[in-house]
């Protein structure tokens, strides 16, 4: 395995929250099901369509659907945990079951009623949760963040703002409440789409495609390199990976210069989540400055890789080639 496992919605939550110092997210959270469909954009928490679920109580929401709400409770606040409701009704589209959904988030701190978080400061939604209303919370110990997004929001629109509460039971410092709102959705690409890129250097390994995109690999006589080797195969139109950039949505295969695969997401038939500071350097420094659509071909030596690690089916001192097709970016 090149990575660390897949992250969650509630990862990226934390990385934000922390920037600006604020507490951790708990990692095991449940949400209850959408509220009436009626309710009104400034009205209090509706009811929850899941009996057991507890309703998140004396929080209100006003302004714009698709602005940064306004949030009203009572500093102090006792909050149920794994309490959750729809705070206010979204005027978008329809939210569609596969698609990728940007979303504004807020943490508020019970006890003192202050602001902790927030992604609209610097306009950057969190873009982690692929909408599945079909998974839904089956057993409230055990829910995650997703399935409560994907639970709560199930039927509803864009720009519709949802509350979770928060209450470890450890002190009113872990108390706390996040606030929800997707603004926007889009599909991810299920292989690279772009334009194919013509001067690709003629004594690199030969990559070909089946019909679904899976890549196989022709090592050409390639004997490595000591030193990174990124080059682009298809070139996508999307958003660029940068610094900035906590994972990439990929699919990938990886082999050793002799030519053995040792891992695939393809053949797991599942894709990917790169969570760029979990990775080793060569995929940090390899996938920085592409762009979502994109086809790479990555040599990656072994100071870069595994070093002089036994790592399972990789030997020490192996020096990696990648195929990796990236899928979307959060």
């Amino acid at each position: 395995m090149v990575a660390m496992q897949h992250t969650s919605l509630v990862t990226t939550i934390t990385r934000a929250a922390s920037a600006v110092g604020a507490l951790a997210l708990c990692v095991s959270i449940a949400a209850c099901g959408s509220g009436s469909p009626d309710a009104s954009s400034s009205g209090s928490a509706t009811a929850s369509a899941n009996a057991t679920v507890p309703k998140l109580e004396g929080v209100k929401a006003s302004g714009t659907p698709g602005e940064k709400p306004k949030i009203e409770f009572k500093k102090g606040l006792k909050i149920e945990n794994n309490s959750a409701a729809v705070l206010q009704e979204g005027n978008g589209e329809a939210l569609k079951g596969g698609d990728r959904i940007c979303a504004q988030l807020t943490q508020y701190s019970a006890k003192s009623g202050e602001e902790v978080a927030t992604t609209w400061k610097d306009n950057v939604p969190d873009c982690s949760l692929v909408y599945n209303p079909d998974n839904g919370v089956t057993n409230i110990e055990s829910a995650t963040l997703e399935q409560i997004a994907n639970t709560t929001l199930k039927g509803k629109k864009l720009n519709t703002t949802i509350g979770i509460g928060v209450n470890d039971g450890s002190g009113d410092d872990n108390t706390y409440m996040l606030i929800m709102t997707p603004v926007s959705q889009s599909k991810d690409y299920t292989k690279a789409e772009g334009e194919k890129v013509k001067d690709v250097p003629a004594d690199l390994p030969k990559v070909t495609l089946d019909a679904s995109g899976k890549p196989s690999i022709d090592m050409n006589g390639y004997k490595g390199s000591d030193k990174l080797v990124a080059q682009t195969l298809i070139k996508g139109d999307g958003p660029k990976i940068d610094e900035n950039t906590y994972a990439a949505v990929v699919n990938y295969t990886g082999w050793l210069l002799n030519g053995k695969q040792f891992d695939s997401s393809w053949d797991r038939g599942q894709v990917f989540d790169a969570v760029l500071g979990n990775m080793i350097k060569g995929w940090q420094e390899g996938l920085v400055g592409q762009t979502v659509g994109s086809q790479v071909l990555l040599v990656v030596p072994p100071d870069l890789g595994y070093g002089d690690k036994d790592n399972g089916e990789i030997p020490a001192n192996s020096t990696l080639v990648f195929v990796v097709d990236i899928l979307a970016k959060y």
